[in-house]
């Protein structure tokens, strides 16, 4: 009798959880950029590391979840002197908030393969609530989410002193981001 229990409860929670599915994400084919302008031209720039954890249910897309982690001392201007310029307390200050995040707090379908994702972003030890759109496709049998989230850096405190004039470098930052998963 405790087998057929303990089989029956074993099915029910697999059922349960069958359609949900903590996707493994492909660095190889992942990206995050900020994209902002300075002295008036734009400038794109890589963060190396991050990790993204995203828990899509396609029956229930409403019931998904995702969080993203951004290593910040990872960001690449392309110029190593200026990768530990950005590092510096004025900028990202990577010594005290070594990593930036997302957390969601709702994705609601917003048609075929669009969603509306709201959540918490944290960058610099401060946090304010956003929203953006976000679409999902589907190659070679991996699940690629993109979107943009543009944000402003003074909000995040990101540019302190001298580097709060917005003449040199602009408030507006893009953030952008290709994050390839699968099961």
């Amino acid at each position: 009798m405790k087998t057929i229990k303990g089989l029956l409860l074993a099915s029910a929670l697999a059922s349960a959880v069958a359609g949900a599915a903590v996707l493994k994400t492909d660095p190889a084919k992942s990206s995050v950029t900020a994209t902002f302008k300075q002295m008036g031209v734009p400038v794109e720039a890589k963060f190396r590391q991050f990790n993204a954890q995203i828990d899509y249910d396609a029956t229930k897309p409403a019931a998904s979840k995702a969080s993203v982690d951004i290593m910040t001392a990872s960001l690449d201007l392309g110029d190593p002197e200026y990768n530990k310029e950005v590092a510096k307390k004025e900028w990202f200050n990577v010594a005290q908030f070594p990593k930036a995040s997302f957390v969601s707090s709702a994705i609601a379908p917003a048609g075929a393969g669009r969603f509306n994702v709201t959540g918490k972003l944290t960058i610099k030890g401060r946090s304010a609530d956003v929203s953006f759109p976000l679409t999902m496709k589907t190659e070679a049998g991996k699940q690629v989410f993109e979107g943009q989230l543009p944000i402003r850096r003074l909000a995040f405190n990101i540019g302190e002193g001298e580097w709060k004039d917005t003449s040199m470098v602009a408030d507006e930052v893009v953030i952008k981001f290709r994050v390839t998963a699968a099961q």
